[in-house]
């Protein structure tokens, strides 16, 4: 794991029920999974220039006015992006896929094909609170998967389809006994007790995603969540 930035916001816009006016300060991470082949980067988190001025980067993006953004090293500062074979992209929020233009333009990256056209339909882009800078130097480095999908064909690393924070939200399994989950839940309590985020694409289908993410928990697998700063620590995840 790399902690590739800070957010801080109300804690009830990360977990509805909390204290609106507390304020809550949440990690960024991303993942490298290395093979004897490939080095994977899962998700790039936030784009250097957003620590320094969000406006300047995104233009005035009103809903980012909740936030505040801290980075002590972006993705490329910890990794050095020539060496990465692919990117897996859990979704398409600005503190996943930020760092994207610093990646190499022959790195391919991963996402499901439903993530990628709601990132093109001006609802679903609003819905979803999709940023287009994010995303707008990738277009031919994409590369599209439909549902659970095998990544490198041997079943050492296989994409889950688990929508619904976003629209075409994956989560990643890694062997046999760890799934870093993304976003599903920013906090690990929240596959037993839903309390997610406020805005979401469709809260029921994060509910049946997060009741799978429980069932692979509950069998022994280790479910890394998406934010919380009780659990997600830099350097090697053990399982």
């Amino acid at each position: 794991m790399l902690n590739v930035g800070w957010l801080t916001a109300p804690a009830g816009v990360w977990r509805n029920g909390d204290d609106l006016e507390q304020p809550k300060r949440i990690p960024v991470p991303a993942y490298v999974i290395e093979t004897g082949k490939e080095r994977i980067l899962v998700d790039t988190g936030l784009h250097p220039a957003v620590a320094e001025d969000p406006a300047a980067h995104y233009g005035a993006a009103e809903a980012l006015a909740v936030f505040n953004f801290e980075q002590e090293a972006s993705v490329a500062d910890q990794l050095d992006l020539s060496t990465v074979t692919r990117v897996v992209l859990t979704h398409l929020h600005f503190d996943h896929a930020g760092g994207l233009a610093l990646l190499p333009s022959s790195v391919p990256v991963v996402l499901q094909r439903r993530e990628w056209e709601a990132a093109h339909d001006e609802a679903a882009v609003q819905r979803n609170f999709f940023l287009p800078p994010d995303y707008a130097t990738v277009d031919d480095q994409v590369v599209l998967v439909d549902g659970d999908h095998d990544l490198l064909g041997d079943g050492s690393i296989q994409l889950l389809l688990t929508p619904g924070h976003t629209a075409g939200h994956q989560s990643v399994l890694v062997g046999e006994r760890l799934v870093l989950g993304g976003d599903v839940v920013h906090y690990a309590s929240g596959l037993d007790d839903h309390r997610f985020p406020v805005f979401a694409d469709d809260f029921a289908a994060q509910a049946a995603s997060a009741d799978r993410l429980r069932e692979l928990r509950d069998a022994g697998v280790v479910v890394r969540p998406g934010h919380d700063p009780d659990v997600l620590r830099p350097g090697p995840v053990l399982v």
